[in-house]
C-alpha cells in the first residue's frame, strides 16, 4: 500500500505540473483566441462542441459552461455524429471540436462533411500539425508539456489544460455579450441564485383574507381574535380607504396590559405601532430575507408607495421557498 507521505508526494506533484501547464497556457492566449471569440460571437446558430473519450468529457462540460452563461451550445458525441447526429449540426452553427492529438478517428472522419458544409470550425488541440488543425479556421492551442500522469499515459494536464482554455473562452464571451447576474439566474432558474435574484415578495407574500386585518375602530380584544384566527403574532391596522396606520403585536399586547388598558373598551388605535418594518410587492424576496435578518423581524408588512396595504410576508415563507 502507498505509505501517506509517498501519495502526498504524488498529489502534490500532479498539482505542479498541471499549474506549470495552466501557467504555459495563459501565454499562448493571442489573436487566435480573440479570433475565436469573434467567430463565436458573429455565429448565429449554436456551438457545437464535439469530443470523444477524456477530450469529450472536457468537451461535454465546455458546452455545459457557454450555455449558462449567455452562449447557446451542445455537445456531440464525435462517434455518434459518424452514425446520424452530425444532423444536429445546421449551416448558421460553429463548431468547436477537441482532440489532443488533433487525429482521432472519430473527429478525422468528420472534417470533410463540417468543410463542405462551410461550417466555421475552431480546434481546440495539442497538436499544431495535426489534420484537425490544418482544417480548422482557428486553433486554440491545447498543449501539454507534460502529462502529470507518472506512465505519461493518462489524459491530467492536457485535459485540465483544455478545461480552463474552454472556461477562458466561456469567460470572454460573457464579458463580451454583457450578461448579467439576472442573465444567469434565467438560466438556472432552479438553482439558489436563481431564486435569489427572480423570485419576488409578489410571489410568495399572503393576500386578501390570508392578512390579519382590522380597522382604526376595532376594538383591542377584537383585534386579538383576528390575530389568533390568522397566525402571524400581529394584525394590521388600516382606515376605510385600504391605507394602513399601524400594526398591533403580542409586544404591544403585554405594554398595554402593563398599562392596565381594558382590552373589551380600548380602541386598536391608542396601543398600537406606528413603527414597522414594510417592503414593495415588486422587491426581491432575497431583499426581504435581508431586511428581515437586519432588523431581526420574521414579518414584513407589504404596503405600494399610497400606504395601501399589498400583503404580508413570514420567514417561514422565504425558508419554504429556498430564498435562504
Amino acid at each position: 500500500m502507498t505509505s501517506t507521505s509517498t501519495a502526498i508526494q504524488s498529489a502534490a506533484r500532479t498539482i505542479e505540473i498541471e499549474q506549470k501547464a495552466i501557467a504555459a497556457l495563459a501565454l499562448r492566449i493571442d489573436h487566435s483566441f480573440e479570433k475565436a471569440c469573434e467567430l463565436v460571437l458573429s455565429c448565429k446558430g449554436r456551438i457545437v462542441v464535439i469530443g470523444i473519450g477524456k477530450s469529450g468529457l472536457i468537451a461535454k462540460k465546455i458546452a455545459a459552461t457557454l450555455a449558462s452563461t449567455g452562449t447557446p451550445s451542445l455537445f456531440v458525441h464525435a462517434a455518434e455524429a459518424s452514425h446520424g447526429d452530425i444532423g444536429m449540426i445546421t449551416d448558421v452553427d460553429t463548431v468547436l471540436a477537441l482532440s489532443n492529438s488533433g487525429n482521432t478517428d472519430e473527429i478525422t472522419a468528420l472534417l470533410p462533411v463540417i468543410k463542405r458544409k462551410g461550417i466555421p470550425l475552431i480546434a481546440m488541440t495539442g497538436s499544431a500539425d495535426s489534420p484537425l488543425a490544418k482544417a480548422a479556421d482557428v486553433v486554440l492551442d491545447a498543449s501539454a508539456n507534460e502529462e502529470a500522469c507518472p506512465l505519461g499515459m493518462a489524459p491530467t494536464s492536457s485535459t485540465t489544460v483544455a478545461l480552463v482554455l474552454g472556461d477562458a473562452l466561456a469567460m470572454a464571451l460573457l464579458e463580451a455579450r454583457g450578461f448579467t447576474r439576472e442573465d444567469f439566474a434565467i438560466s438556472h432558474p432552479g438553482g439558489n441564485l436563481g431564486r435569489r435574484l427572480l423570485v419576488k415578495v409578489e410571489d410568495l407574500m399572503h393576500q386578501g383574507d390570508a392578512i390579519p386585518k382590522v380597522f382604526e375602530d376595532t376594538t383591542v380584544a377584537n383585534a386579538l381574535v383576528e390575530m389568533g384566527s390568522k397566525g402571524f403574532g400581529l394584525t394590521t391596522v388600516t382606515d376605510t380607504s385600504g391605507a394602513i396606520t399601524g400594526v398591533f403585536t403580542d409586544g404591544d399586547l403585554r405594554r398595554a396590559l402593563d398599562a392596565g388598558k381594558n382590552i373589551d373598551t380600548t380602541a386598536i388605535t391608542e396601543v398600537m405601532s406606528g413603527n414597522y418594518k414594510h417592503i414593495a410587492s415588486t422587491a426581491l424576496a432575497a431583499e426581504a430575507a435581508r431586511l428581515m435578518q437586519d432588523s431581526n423581524v420574521y414579518v414584513l408588512i407589504v404596503k405600494d408607495d399610497a400606504n395601501l396595504l399589498q400583503g404580508i410576508l413570514k420567514m417561514h415563507d422565504l425558508l419554504q421557498a429556498n430564498v435562504i
